[in-house]
């Protein structure tokens, strides 16, 4: 196996190789709880004793609001599934350019193939546009917020900079867009989604949006999430690793990114001049005939270094930034899980306090204190278990990124360097 990448350094005052891994695991004297409410918030006994099922309908030990080892366990050992034993398949491939009175647009086929249960045929092909893969992702949002979920490339363009119906530019969305569905069907909660069945299903997908379809999971009821009034008191260390590793990851990426764009952009205005410079030693060529020879292969050498240039700075465009803009996305998306999380502990912390308030209601803990005690267990374990699945996509990907930009650079030196100067 290959070792881990080595961390980004940090700028901030805590290097990020110091934090503490955010799925790491350690003793209850280092971590501390994962809920932080005053002995007197305690829950009585009979509800610590009493068998209780996460809102996905994932049993849970009330007794330890962190116990998550089940979930975990469950979509580690989804996760390790071997390629033969997957039965859902799904690509985005051939788009086309639609010219109406009122709009022009590019839609995408998808095509699924599978052998389970859910579906009523092995194998189904639609047409999607991009405002659909934008409804698909609001859609998991809601019905599936405890879990992290893709993120979907940016829909807007600088007018005038990119062309959006570009052949460049559509094929680098249709990328992006096939790597979200992807995503979706390897989690071994989304795939399952109902609004995910619809949307590789249904024919007319506009008829579902109309009709506000009645598909919400038991879970997108049950949470309601909290805009005012509840304020929690601090976050579990482990979730507080996992915010400082996200913003200092962010952080670094966004430079990354910046850097990388001025390069590109370095690199095409000297692929400029350098289209210009080539000719003038024909022209000279031809004026001088006793040099014509060697200033003809001097202006075909400079010919030759143009298209390897300009096949590296397309290999950074088409292949290196949007990996880097994708994983920025994806730390805003767990970000914003991350927030979620927050809102419904400090729910929870202050139904707690209500409870300790009202002394004569003490023998007997609300319904709704057990039920946002499930919706904290549920976030806890989905949060945890998604981070170390994002993790994992995580290494593999930037590994054959970086280990791709190495070969590319290492080819475009070899062609300019070694073959086209030495002939």
């Amino acid at each position: 196996a290959a070792s881990a990448p080595k961390p980004l350094p940090s700028s901030g005052p805590k290097s990020l190789r110091e934090m503490p891994h955010p799925l790491a695991t350690s003793s209850s004297e280092e971590m501390g709880p994962v809920l932080t409410p005053s002995p007197d918030l305690l829950l009585p006994r009979s509800i610590a004793d009493k068998d209780l099922s996460l809102p996905n309908g994932t049993p849970v030990d009330t007794s330890s609001p962190a116990s998550s080892s089940s979930l975990l366990n469950r979509l580690q050992l989804d996760d390790d599934l071997d390629v033969e034993t997957r039965d859902l398949f799904v690509t985005v491939d051939d788009p086309k350019k639609h010219v109406c009175t009122m709009e022009t647009y590019i839609t995408y086929r998808v095509t699924t193939k599978t052998t389970r249960a859910e579906f009523d045929l092995p194998e189904y092909s639609v047409r999607r546009r991009y405002q659909d893969f934008d409804w698909l992702r609001n859609k998991l949002e809601e019905s599936q917020p405890t879990h992290l979920i893709p993120p979907l490339p940016e829909k807007f363009v600088v007018k005038g900079v990119v062309d959006r119906f570009s052949e460049e530019f559509v094929e680098t969305r249709r990328k992006a867009l096939d790597k979200f569905l992807k995503r979706i069907t390897d989690h071994p909660v989304l795939s399952f989604n109902e609004h995910f069945n619809v949307f590789l299903t249904a024919k007319d997908l506009n008829a579902y949006k109309k009709q506000g379809m009645a598909l919400l999971s038991r879970m997108g009821e049950s949470v309601k999430y909290v805009t005012g009034g509840y304020k929690l008191r601090s976050r579990p260390l482990e979730f507080a690793a996992i915010g400082d590793y996200l913003d200092t990851f962010s952080l670094k990426l966004g430079t990354i990114d910046r850097i990388a764009q001025r390069i590109i952009k370095e690199q095409l205005e000297y692929l400029v001049e350098l289209r210009e410079y080539g000719p003038v030693y024909s022209t000279w060529g031809g004026l001088e005939v006793e040099l014509s020879e060697p200033l003809e292969g001097v202006s075909a050498c400079i010919g030759n270094c143009c298209t390897a240039l300009e096949e590296l700075s397309e290999d950074m465009t088409e292949d290196f930034l949007p990996v880097l803009r994708e994983y920025i996305l994806y730390a805003e998306s767990m970000k914003n899980v991350l927030k979620k999380r927050d809102q419904v502990q400090a729910e929870y912390e202050a139904k707690l306090e209500a409870v300790a308030l009202k002394k004569e209601d003490r023998p007997k803990v609300p319904t709704d204190v057990e039920k946002c005690q499930d919706r904290v267990e549920c976030f806890n374990a989905d949060l945890k278990a998604d981070m170390e699945r994002w993790q994992n996509n995580k290494r593999q990907d930037f590994r054959q990124l970086l280990m791709g930009m190495a070969d590319k650079n290492i080819q475009y030196y070899e062609k300019v360097c070694v073959t086209f100067w030495s002939t």
